[in-house]
């Protein structure tokens, strides 16, 4: 039976025959899985991909055990309600952004590479708490040590420039250039692929004080091909900071639910957090593996016709919304 394999997969493939790094290579190999076409044909070929990243994740130390990767400084485990990495040049403010808008302990200088190893904090936007991740700088042609992966398994990706710097649009259009060629920003992402797609990258625009030119973020926008939403902010006097918040939340498709028992007050206090679109059964199934197949009525609060009506178990959630389950 012919393989019939796909464009995407050959792009795949070749990416992996150019890999010069470990996770260059992982990636690649995981894009090959995700993207071959899944039938009797190309089971040799599954079978084969399958066996490298075996091999590669044993010799790497990764897949012997949840600590395996917490032995790696650059991968941070994930918390709250998503993750969001802050990638840009020296002294662009990275650190002092994290600090600002969490209780993480940064290291914050007007010298270069004060940061070594990704610092994370967590950032409170209303009711929730999203995760920051301060990184080492962004150096011409690369980034230190086992990054790559970092930024692929994080959420959102920040990118953060000097808007006093006179070189901020030459530097951010290297970022983006240098993410297009690592296959990690690219316009469609496949199910099972680790990358952002153009909506998952915001860029702040630090020191948004000491900009000049009132007209400085139309500027950068024209001359930056393909320049993902661009927000000046400030970690000095906190200008934007809250529109910031609430742009991640708003790009991390995520949506708040309440929970309460019957006959008692909701809980306002502890939402679940849950991917937009996620249904009744999923909330159900987040609370407890065993109660997505035992419960009986469900009563929804928010986004129903009416207060307290009972929906189907696949009854997809709004942000907000109250649920009572029995």
């Amino acid at each position: 039976m012919p393989a019939n394999l796909t464009q995407q997969y050959y792009a795949a493939e070749e990416a992996f025959k150019k890999a010069g790094t470990y996770e260059e290579r992982l990636a690649a190999l995981e894009e090959m899985l995700a993207t071959v076409p899944k039938h009797k044909g190309t089971e040799k070929i599954q079978a084969d991909i399958k066996k490298r990243l075996s091999r590669m994740r044993k010799e790497s130390g990764q897949g012997q055990g949840t600590g395996s990767r917490q032995e790696d400084p650059f991968l941070i485990e994930a918390h709250g309600a998503g993750q969001v990495l802050l990638l840009g040049p020296p002294n662009a403010g990275k650190s002092a952004l994290v600090q600002a808008l969490t209780n993480a302990k940064t290291v914050v200088a007007d010298y270069p590479y004060a940061t070594v190893l990704p610092v994370p904090g967590m950032m409170k936007f209303e009711d929730i708490s999203i995760q920051l991740v301060d990184t080492p700088p962004y150096i011409p042609g690369g980034v230190a040590g086992n990054f790559l992966s970092a930024i692929r398994n994080s959420d959102l990706l920040a990118l953060v420039i000097d808007l006093a710097d006179q070189d901020s649009a030459d530097q951010l259009a290297e970022m983006l250039e240098f993410l297009r060629e690592k296959r990690i920003l690219r316009e469609e992402v496949l199910p099972g692929v680790r990358a952002f797609t153009p909506d998952k990258v915001l860029v702040l625009g630090n020191k948004g004080d000491l900009a000049p030119d009132p007209e400085l973020i139309e500027m950068i926008e024209e001359l930056v091909p393909g320049c993902p939403t661009l927000l000046a902010v400030s970690a000095l006097t906190g200008d934007n900071l809250d529109r910031f918040g609430a742009l991640a939340f708003e790009r991390l498709q995520v949506i708040r639910v309440y929970t309460k028992r019957p006959g008692k007050p909701p809980d306002l206090e502890r939402p679940f957090v849950l991917p937009r679109g996620s249904t009744v059964s999923d909330l159900a199934g987040s609370i407890h593996n065993e109660l997505a197949e035992t419960m009986r009525i469900a009563k929804v609060w928010g986004s129903t016709k009416f207060e307290g009506q009972a929906v189907n178990h696949d009854y997809v959630l709004a942000d907000r919304d109250i649920v009572e389950l029995s």
